[in-house]
């Protein structure tokens, strides 16, 4: 028998913080202590990070409406100094620095936006964001001396013209700004750029900073900003070249604070430790740096699966999380600036390498705009907060009867979120790179409901409800995860090695079969199950429920397309059931050939990139490609490769032990060539 600690219910602290305003229709956003409110009502925003300055502009909106059809809602991104300020007083807001036509194709595929505004920003961008040229200035960055604020004045003032129109007040999509980022220890500097941001005009009705210190939080401007928080499954800064300890974010523990993230940058202890803690009951639990994926650094490779990030982002929501967001959602590839490359070194001072022009994280949408695992699967937690966020968002969380402690491999993990008359149940059996004892025969009692008896075996993380209302019917509990709502119909997923069962409030159950068939009228409402493999591919578009067969789908201009191109049969929900639709999509596969060469027939650019570490053997070989469709799949073992076409660097990557897909497009009639440096045993590995 599980049971639970007791459910208490926090003061609701509402109207307490210099933070909330209105668009021109009367629609208000305004922060509670436990969660947002739009409209007046709970919300939950679902933010995925998308740096649109390291993406092509082309391809922003195709972006974007992918982004939308995982269950995104808002959409956040750095706006990079050296992007915009390369050589002092040389401002460059065209292409795919153009800030404002990104923010207008968010609007235009209906995402709200936050801007991450720095001016410092990290993101393993060179300086941290910051212009080489800013550097070299003889006074103190990132605190209040008057220098300093008028560089940053001037550079706020240009965003400013950017974006001018398009905040929330406006009717535009902007409705937050980010300060600075992992600045832990000047409450005084956050407050001075939140009043230099408005007095620029930069005004919206959520002001954010990044909450997370090595000690008790980050120092902040205490009501005038929301501390938003992050965790990683792994710690790619980290400069140890071994596996590290078990990731605390596959607990139930409350943890808003990750002490790990930015450890490679931020002062272990500060001058004010143990005078200072972050008044947590003050803010709703809110995140912005969920990892998506991570980023490979030279010493730390990764192999990153769909659960490392689905369990986490779950653990999260159960214990509280009532603003989910992911860095990042979407990859990218640097820019390759005038005076320098742009992606974070040891050149540059910082403790870690990555490749020049990758950014592609291992995230759900990758650098080249395809599909990973974690995508899918995230997207089962994304439709169920858009649908069930006023009833949820008030629910707080209540803790395991029993704690479960970090080595321990045994225990069931699990915590609750209530309202003290229903709720959800949380579980997670999963942690990254370690296997957990089978737990059979749980019987779950949350004080108010007695679940029946369920297996918990494998890597399975999920939620179930009780006391839930199905449109007037009570769900007295389910040992299956809901999804989402369309009208009185109500769409729950079967979860791996546990049957399926329904029990209503009046005593009546059922347990029906999976699958597109397995409609159940239960008095008002109806239930539809569906099989694990079909909920991954379940989309809502423009209001719509499709499921593709095999293929992710997506609304573009209103046509639904599929990610991959290909045909492929779909099906949509037309409120009785699953009809049988197409989508063809014609493809050409590629035509690519491999030769050795000894040599390439130029200087190239940026060797120094394969010689990270030390001078290495290096390999080439000339790539042909003819067709423009699909990927070319590079299966190579080594260090680091790099592709040139027509002499240019076009891709890179540090070897992860998975094989390397590069879009045709980039190398389709180009003079190509792919260099590969040979690999050491000098990082860490997991392949």
């Amino acid at each position: 028998m599980y049971r639970f600690k007791a459910f208490q219910q926090p003061t609701l602290l509402q109207n307490h913080l210099n933070l909330g305003g209105a668009n021109p229709s009367g629609e208000r956003i305004d922060v509670t202590s436990l969660y947002f409110t739009r409209g007046g009502k709970p919300w939950i925003g679902v933010m995925g990070e998308f740096h649109f300055s390291r993406y092509n502009r082309n391809d922003w909106y195709e972006e974007l409406c992918k982004m939308k059809a995982g269950g995104i809602t808002l959409v956040s991104t750095y706006v990079f100094w050296i992007y915009h300020e390369e050589i002092e007083g040389e401002f460059d807001f065209a292409g795919d620095n153009d800030l404002r036509a990104f923010i207008l194709e968010c609007r235009r595929a209906g995402l709200d936006v936050v801007i991450r505004i720095g001016p410092w920003a990290h993101g393993e961008c060179r300086n941290g964001g910051y212009p080489d040229w800013l550097l070299r200035k003889p006074f103190k960055l990132r605190e209040n001396n008057p220098e300093y604020l008028e560089k940053v004045r001037v550079y706020f003032g240009k965003i400013y013209e950017q974006v001018q129109g398009l905040f929330y007040k406006d009717g535009g999509p902007i409705i937050a700004v980010q300060l600075d980022n992992e600045l832990t220890n000047d409450a005084e500097h956050l407050a001075a750029l939140k009043e230099l941001a408005i007095s620029c005009g930069m005004v919206a009705p959520l002001y954010t900073v990044t909450g997370w210190n090595a000690v008790a939080g980050a120092q902040i401007p205490v009501d005038e900003v929301v501390p938003v928080f992050g965790g990683y499954c792994d710690a790619p800064w980290d400069e140890r070249t071994t596996q590290l300890p078990p990731s605390p974010h596959y607990f139930f523990t409350g943890m808003r604070n990750d002490t790990g993230i930015g450890a490679d940058l931020l002062p272990a202890r500060t001058e004010e430790d143990g005078e200072w803690q972050l008044p947590y009951e003050r803010y709703p639990f809110a995140t912005c740096e969920l990892g998506g994926g991570l980023q490979s650094t030279h010493h730390r490779r990764y192999i990153v699966k769909g659960i490392d990030i689905y369990s986490l982002s779950l653990v999260k929501l159960g214990d509280g999380n009532n603003l989910i967001g992911y860095y990042v959602y979407h990859g990218g590839t640097n820019q390759i600036g005038k005076l320098s490359t742009f992606q974070e070194s040891k050149a540059t001072g910082y403790p870690n390498d990555y490749p020049i022009l990758s950014y592609d994280y291992q995230t759900a949408l990758s650098e080249y705009g395809e599909v990973r695992e974690q995508y899918r699967m995230l997207n089962l937690l994304h439709l169920f907060v858009q649908d069930f966020q006023e009833t949820f968002a008030p629910m707080v969380r209540v803790e395991a009867e029993h704690a479960v402690k970090r080595d321990d491999t045994s225990s069931l993990r699990y915590a609750m979120r209530t309202d003290g008359k229903s709720g959800f149940v949380f579980v997670n059996h999963y942690q990254r790179l370690a296997k957990l004892d089978d737990v059979r025969d749980v019987v779950i009692d949350t004080g108010i409901v007695t679940f029946p008896p369920i297996d918990v075996c494998g890597d399975v993380s999920f939620f179930l409800p009780f006391r839930m209302d199905l449109s007037g019917t009570v769900l007295e509990y389910a040992t299956a995860q809901p999804i989402c709502r369309q009208g009185d119909t109500y769409f729950f997923v079967q979860i791996p090695g546990i049957a399926a069962e329904y029990r209503l409030a009046d005593g009546r159950s059922f347990a029906p079969e999976a699958g597109l068939a397995s409609l159940v009228k239960a008095e008002h409402a109806s239930i539809v199950t569906l099989t694990w493999e079909q909920a991954l591919y379940l989309r809502r578009l423009d209001g719509e429920l499709y499921i593709g067969e095999g293929c992710d789908l997506y609304k573009r201009d209103g046509e639904v397309r599929a990610v991959a191109d290909g045909d492929f049969r779909i099906r949509r929900w037309n409120g009785v059931s699953f009809e049988q639709g197409f989508i063809r999509q014609p493809y050409a596969e590629p035509v690519v050939t491999f030769e050795d060469a000894a040599e390439p027939p130029f200087a190239p650019q940026h060797i120094e990139e394969l010689h990270i570490g030390g001078e290495r053997k290096i390999t080439w070989q000339k790539i042909t490609v003819k067709g423009s469709q699909g990927f070319v799949t590079i299966d190579y073992e080594g260090d680091t490769a790099q592709i040139y076409a027509d002499g240019l660097l076009i891709a890179d990557s540090f070897y992860y032990g998975e094989a390397w897909r590069v879009p045709a497009r980039l190398l389709d009639g180009k003079a190509c060539y792919l260099a590969v440096s040979e690999m050491r045993d000098d990082f860490y590995r997991e392949f």
